[in-house]
């Protein structure tokens, strides 16, 4: 497309070769929304357990892995990655989960989005994410026939955290949180399809993950500022159909965010499938090494098949 050619020299980069993986992109062609200027550094860490963390992010971008053009399906995925809202399992929720996609002919595409308590965010801490994960859809909307996707077969994956935000990019794409830049803004924020992997979904008590609750809003918030980002609270007849995935034992997110989810998209008679597994804890991502857990990426892929 010639005018999001424009927007970014890096599409350009892509088109030459469309199997070619780890292009980044920016988010943002011109200022950040909602950022100033600082000092502060982006820092990634190689953590003991071998997973790489990305905190304070300063410049949100997108990772995109494309398959070859002859195993394609035409369906994309945006993936966000997990954290509390205070880093990013970067390689864990998100570049591991896109080589997987890929494997079955989906692009995909990981989001590295900005956190709310960064100081470099000087007003509306709570919709930052929001604003990333609107211009990252669009983004990849508006590039779609360059990487060989469908505009109208781009989904999300979010883990924990990240399943918070895609949720409420599935639940409030239509809110005006940002101001348009370019041609991409004018395109649909609304996803096809979402995945939610042991999602935050709800902010209220007593089945809110606190970390992510505090990293967004703070330790004092509003029950309207709550209610907003309580996403089962905004499900309705053209919430997209949803995926969810979920172990009963999960400590850290109850499994009765997912459930809560999946009845207000029932209730709204939003085509949904849930898989609820006995064990697994919170943080597995694809859980190799589970015998039973590790085919659930299986499933997905079959639901992705079976889209109407």
């Amino acid at each position: 497309m010639k005018i999001f050619r424009k927007a970014t020299l890096v599409l350009t980069i892509m088109s030459i070769g469309m199997s070619a993986q780890d292009t980044i992109m920016p988010l943002w062609p011109q200022a950040v929304p909602n950022q100033i200027a600082s000092g502060e550094k982006e820092v990634v860490d190689h953590k003991d357990d071998g997973i790489t963390w990305i905190t304070n992010v300063q410049n949100p971008t997108l990772e995109v892995y494309l398959p070859s053009r002859k195993n394609a399906t035409g369906q994309a995925v945006l993936i966000f990655p997990g954290g509390g809202y205070h880093g990013l399992a970067y390689d864990w929720e998100g570049t591991d989960i896109a080589k997987a996609l890929t494997v079955k002919g989906v692009a995909a595409i990981v989001v590295k989005y900005r956190l709310p308590w960064s100081k470099s965010i000087t007003k509306g801490k709570n919709v930052v994410p929001l604003q990333d994960a609107q211009r990252a859809i669009r983004l990849v909307r508006a590039g779609a026939a360059e990487w060989g996707s469908a505009p109208d077969k781009i989904g999300i994956m979010g883990f924990s955290a990240g399943g918070h935000l895609a949720s409420t990019l599935g639940t409030h794409y239509n809110d005006e949180v940002y101001q348009r830049q370019d041609a991409a803004d004018d395109l649909s924020a609304r996803p096809d399809f979402m995945a939610l992997i042991y999602p935050v979904i709800t902010l209220g008590e007593p089945s809110t993950h606190t970390g992510s609750r505090t990293s967004l809003l703070g330790e004092d918030p509003t029950q309207e500022e709550v209610n907003y980002l309580s996403n089962e609270k905004h499900v309705n007849g053209d919430t997209p159909p949803a995926f969810l995935l979920h172990a009963m034992d999960d400590k850290a997110v109850p499994v009765e965010n997912s459930i809560l989810f999946f009845g207000a998209l029932r209730e709204h008679q939003v085509p949904a499938t849930m898989h609820v597994y006995p064990t697994g804890g919170h943080g597995f991502s694809l859980a190799l090494n589970d015998g039973r857990l590790k085919n659930w990426i299986n499933l997905f892929f079959d639901w992705l098949v079976n889209l109407d």
